[in-house]
C-alpha cells in the first residue's frame, strides 16, 4: 500500500547540517574548556530570522558527562583505537573539504573554545542565507590569533583576496573574496569573514552578518531568536525542571523557511528532474509547522542519553486546537490522536529488534491527501482517477478504496524490526500492522486485489493465507493506495487512467522487494520478507511476546514516568539489535548495497541521483573491532509522543546495560532465497 508506506527522505540540507553539528561535537569532546560568558546568550543576540541554532552553552559540562556514559567508555576501548584514529583522519579529509573554503579545519577549531559554541543560519536579507559560527574563546586569546593567522595565511595560499575596503575592514573584521572557481552554482559571490575580540571569535560567509554581530555581543535585540513564540514554547517546554548541571546540546529550526534557504543557496551540480517538495509541503499548508526543537543531555540520572523534541504547530487563527480543520490541505493528515493505552500486542515476538506503535488518523489521511498528490504529480485530478481507476478499471482489482479498506481500518499502527543472519544487504526485516476494526472485509479486500496480480502468489502458512511478491519489478503489493511522483503525460484516451496508474507503479522506489501481505491477528500485515512475518503469525501468547521480557518492563517504566498519562506514540528498542546490522554492513565496506528502507534511503540522500548508481560509502569502517567485542555498551531505548494544542512532544531516552539483565535469546533466521 504505497500511499500508507511512504518514507520521508532527509533532503541534502539536513543531513549536510547534521554533518557540520556531528564535526562540531567532535571539535567540543577532544578538548577541557571551562564554562565562561564573553558575550549574551546567543539566543538573546542572534535575530529573529536566525533559520536555524545549535548552541552547547557548558562544553566541558558536556564533554564529561558524555565520558562517564557508556557511549564514552566505547569510545575509549582499546579495540576501537584503530578506528577512532582512523575516523579523526576521515573527519579531517571531510573538514578540510567542507571547511576548506574558509581557511578551517576541525583541528583549527580543537583548540580555541572557551564557552558557549554556536552555530547559526540567518536569513539578513530574503532569500539570502547567511551562515555563523559564533565562540567564546575566553582563556585561548592566544590560540584564537594563531588560529587567524594560519587561516590568512592558507586562503592566500588559495589565491582568496584580501579585501581593504572600509566595509570590509569594519569592527576589526578580515573579508576575503574566493576564488570565482568557489563561488558555486547560486552564483554568489563567495567571501569569508573574521572578527576575533577579547573572548569572542565570529566566523561566517556573509561578511555585513558577522560585522554586525559582532557589535551586538554585549547588546539584547529587540527582536531576538529568544522572542519567536515558536522558539519560547520550544524551550520552555523542552528546558522544563532541567538540572542546572545539565550542560544540554540545545537547537531551534523553522524548518520550511531554513529548507528554502539552503536550496537556493545549494542548488544540485546537475539540474534533476521531479517535484519540488519543499514546495509542495508549503504549499500543502505543512508551513503551518512553525519551529522544532529541543535538548538532548548525556548522563542524567539513569539514562545514558536523554533527548526532548517539540514540534511547534498551533493552530491556524479562528480554529480550535485539536480541531480536525486546525490545518489547511493536505496538513490535515498530521492528526495523531493520544491513546491511554499503548502497548505492544501479544503477538509482537520476544525477540526482536525494535517495536513502535502510534496512533494516526487513517480516514483523515486519506481524505487530504487528494491535494498532495495532485500536487507532487503536478496535475490536478490525478489522486481521483487513480482512486476510480482502482474501482471501476476492468483490468485492475475492483475495490472501492475507502469503503472496502479505509472504513475499516482503525488508528494503531505498529512498527517491528528485526534482522536475519549472516548479514548482508538483504539481511534487514520490518512488518509493518495496522488495526483492522472490520478484518474479514479487510481480508476479502486483500484477496480480490492479489488474485488479479501476476506478481503475486498464494502460499498456505498454516491457517493464514500469506501473498507474496514473486516479480521484484514492483516495490510492495498490488493493495495500494498509490502515491506518485514524477511527470505524467496528459491524455484524453479513455483508459489513460489504467495506463497511469501502471506506470506511476513502475517508477515507485523498491523498497520492499520481497512483500508479503496477510490479514491475521486483528491486523493487516504488511512484511518486508515472510519469515519475519511468518514468526508473528507462528506467536503463541504472552510467555513467546516481546511484553513478557524485563529489558521491555524496564523501558516502558521510565516511559511512564515521562508520559504518566495519555500517548499518540511509544516505542522500545534493543540498541546492539538495532545497530548490528548497519555497524556490519559498514565493516564490510557493503552499506551503500543494503536493500533494508534505510540504506536505501540513505543512498537517495548521499547519492548522485542517478538511476541503479551506488554512491561511495562515506565512512572506511574497515577498523572497526568484531561487534562482539563492544555489544556490552549498548543497552535499551525508549520514545514516548503526545499530542498537544500547539503541537507534539516528543521525549526519549537510553538505558545502560544492565549486567543484571538476562539476555534475550535470538533465533537463527536465515535469510529468505531469491
Amino acid at each position: 500500500m504505497k500511499g500508507m508506506i511512504s518514507a520521508t527522505v532527509q533532503p541534502r540540507w539536513f543531513t549536510h547540517g547534521l554533518t557540520t553539528v556531528v564535526g562540531l561535537a567532535a571539535a567540543i569532546g577532544s578538548v577541557g574548556i571551562s564554562l565562561a560568558g564573553s558575550f549574551l546568550p546567543s539566543e538573546t543576540i542572534l535575530p529573529s530570522t536566525t533559520r536555524a541554532w545549535v548552541s552547547v552553552a557548558d562544553p566541558q559540562g558536556l564533554k564529561e558527562r558524555f565520558d562517564r556514559t557508556q557511549y564514552g567508555q566505547l569510545l575509549q576501548d582499546p579495540v576501537m583505537k584503530p578506528f577512532m584514529e582512523s575516523f579523526r583522519g576521515q573527519l579531517r579529509t571531510a573538514g578540510k573539504q567542507r571547511l576548506g573554503k574558509l581557511g578551517l579545519t576541525l583541528e583549527d577549531l580543537e583548540k580555541v573554545p572557551g564557552g558557549e559554541l554556536v552555530l547559526a543560519a540567518i536569513e539578513p536579507t530574503p532569500g539570502v542565507l547567511a551562515s555563523v559560527l559564533l565562540v567564546d574563546t575566553t582563556g585561548h586569546d592566544t590560540e584564537t590569533q594563531t588560529l587567524i593567522d594560519t587561516v590568512t595565511r592558507r586562503l592566500l595560499e588559495q589565491k582568496a583576496k584580501q579585501l581593504t575596503d572600509s566595509a570590509s575592514t569594519s569592527a576589526g573584521m578580515k573579508t576575503f573574496q574566493l576564488p570565482e572557481a568557489e563561488n558555486g552554482a547560486a552564483g554568489r559571490a563567495r567571501q569569508v569573514g573574521f572578527v576575533v575580540l577579547p573572548g569572542a571569535l565570529i566566523v561566517g560567509d556573509h561578511p555585513a552578518t558577522v560585522a554586525q554581530l559582532a557589535g551586538k555581543l554585549k547588546q539584547e535585540l529587540k527582536s531576538p531568536l529568544a522572542s519567536l513564540p515558536a522558539f519560547q514554547a520550544v524551550m520552555a517546554r523542552c528546558g522544563k525542571d532541567l538540572p542546572a548541571t545539565a550542560a544540554p546540546i540545545r537547537w531551534f529550526v523553522d524548518p520550511i523557511p531554513y529548507a528554502k534557504l539552503y536550496q537556493a543557496a545549494n542548488p544540485p551540480r546537475e539540474k534533476r528532474k521531479g517535484p519540488d517538495y519543499v514546495a509542495i509541503l508549503s504549499r500543502q499548508g505543512f508551513d503551518a509547522v512553525k519551529g522544532a526543537g529541543g535538548v538532548v543531555v548525556f548522563g542524567q540520572g539513569n539514562h545514558e542519553l536523554h533527548h526532548r523534541t517539540m514540534v511547534f504547530a498551533p493552530p491556524l487563527p479562528g480554529r480550535k486546537p485539536l480541531a480536525a480543520d486546525r490545518f489547511d490541505l493536505a496538513a490535515r493528515m498530521l492528526e495523531f490522536p493520544n491513546a491511554g493505552q499503548v502497548d505492544p500486542p501479544e503477538w509482537v515476538p520476544r525477540d526482536v529488534s525494535s517495536w513502535l506503535a502510534m496512533q494516526w488518523d487513517m480516514a483523515a489521511a486519506f481524505n487530504s491527501a487528494e491535494s498532495l498528490v495532485d500536487d507532487v504529480v503536478g496535475e490536478k485530478g490525478v489522486f481521483d482517477d487513480v482512486i476510480a481507476s482502482l474501482k471501476e478499471d476492468p483490468d485492475g482489482p475492483q475495490i472501492d478504496v475507502q469503503k472496502d479498506l479505509i472504513a475499516c481500518l482503525g488508528k494503531r499502527i505498529t512498527l517491528l524490526s528485526d534482522y536475519a543472519t549472516p548479514i548482508g544487504p538483504e539481511s534487514e526485516r520490518l512488518v509493518i500492522a495496522i488495526e483492522a476494526t472490520d478484518p474479514a472485509k479487510v481480508a476479502a479486500t486483500v484477496s480480490k486485489s492479489m488474485a488479479t496480480d501476476p506478481d503475486m502468489q498464494k502460499i498456505e502458512s498454516g491457517e493464514h493465507v500469506i501473498w507474496e511478491m514473486i516479480d521484484r519489478s514492483s516495490s510492495i503489493p498490488k493493495l495500494e493506495v498509490e502515491t506518485p511522483g514524477g511527470d505524467v503525460a496528459h491524455a484524453d484516451h479513455e483508459d489513460d487512467a489504467h495506463r497511469r496508474r501502471s506506470r506511476l507503479r513502475d517508477r515507485e522506489e523498491k523498497l520492499l522487494p520481497h512483500s508479503a501481505v496477510t490479514v491475521a491477528k486483528g491486523h493487516l500485515l504488511i512484511a518486508s520478507h515472510r519469515d519475519l512475518l511468518e514468526r508473528v503469525l507462528a506467536s503463541s501468547g504472552p510467555v513467546e511476546s516481546l511484553v513478557s521480557t524485563p529489558d521491555y518492563q524496564a523501558v516502558t517504566a521510565e516511559t511512564k514516568k515521562l508520559f504518566p498519562s495519555d500517548i499518540a506514540l511509544r516505542s522500545f528498542g534493543r540498541t546492539e539489535e538495532s545497530i548490528r546490522p548497519a555497524y556490519e554492513m559498514l565493516r564490510q565496506g557493503a552499506m551503500p548495497k543494503s536493500k533494508s528502507m534505510m540504506g536505501q534511503l540513505l543512498n537517495l540522500a548521499f547519492g548522485d541521483g542517478k538511476e541503479g548508481s551506488v554512491r561511495s560509502q562515506k565512512i572506511d569502517g574497515s577498523t572497526l573491532p568484531d561487534f562482539e567485542l563492544i555489544r556490552r555498551y549498548f543497552g535499551t531505548y525508549g520514545l514516548g509522543s503526545e499530542t498537544v494544542a500547539d503541537g507534539w512532544y516528543m521525549a526519549g531516552f537510553a538505558l545502560p546495560r544492565s549486567s543484571q539483565e538476562p539476555e534475550v535469546a535470538r533465533r537463527p533466521v536465515e535469510p529468505v532465497g531469491r
